[in-house]
């Protein structure tokens, strides 16, 4: 969605047009899920944090601050709502590590095609990425699957941009031993986390 558009429905929601909204919602839903999914691993409770998301937002909407994108605070709230889930699911089963922790900013070239030679390799990364710490693979999503840059990453998981590189770096570290190195390098070449392959 263009800027130009956005602020024009965020203008429009905050003067109370509900219509207005639902447009932000549909232009996001997708992308707000496939990242909040790749988060809890999921799906029921992927769609009720994106729920409350959206909620959230609504009713914050008054304090948005045009100065970020939409989809920049959005994704903020969203990830506040994943550790509080998380969270809440370590206190009763113990199973997450919440440890605080940071990358670089290389793009990879466009997409292979959609080989079963490049579905398995992205199926083998989300593997090794899903044993990345929450920070860590919050990163990486925002940085290549959304294309978010280090500030606003920054802004998102509310740490300094040098820690977000740092967390970027650590996981590309630990991808290296959990695959080869090789198929590390590949993974910046087939943009894996462009796959929508989330149920």
């Amino acid at each position: 969605m263009a800027r130009s558009e956005e602020i024009r429905l965020i203008a429009r929601a905050k003067r109370g047009h509900p219509d207005a909204f639902c447009d932000l919602v549909d232009a996001y839903k997708d992308r707000l899920f496939a990242f909040v999914w790749r988060i809890l691993r999921n799906h029921h409770e992927a769609e009720d944090v994106c729920q409350s998301a959206f909620v959230k937002a609504y009713e914050s909407l008054a304090s948005y601050s045009e100065r970020y994108a939409f989809s920049t605070w959005l994704f903020t709230i969203a990830y506040r709502l994943c550790l509080n889930h998380l969270r809440k699911k370590k206190a009763v089963s113990g199973e997450m590590d919440f440890s605080r922790v940071s990358g670089d900013d290389d793009r990879g070239p466009e997409a292979l095609a959609n080989s079963e030679e490049a579905r398995r390799l992205r199926d083998m990364i989300w593997s090794a990425v899903d044993r990345l710490s929450t920070p860590q693979k919050s990163a990486v999503l925002l940085f290549y699957r959304e294309g978010k840059s280090c500030e606003d990453i920054s802004q998102v998981l509310e740490m300094p941009a040098v820690t977000v590189k740092s967390h970027l770096h650590r996981a590309r570290a630990k991808l290296r031993k959990l695959l080869s190195a090789e198929l590390v390098d590949d993974w910046m070449a087939i943009e894996f986390l462009s796959d929508s392959s989330y149920a």
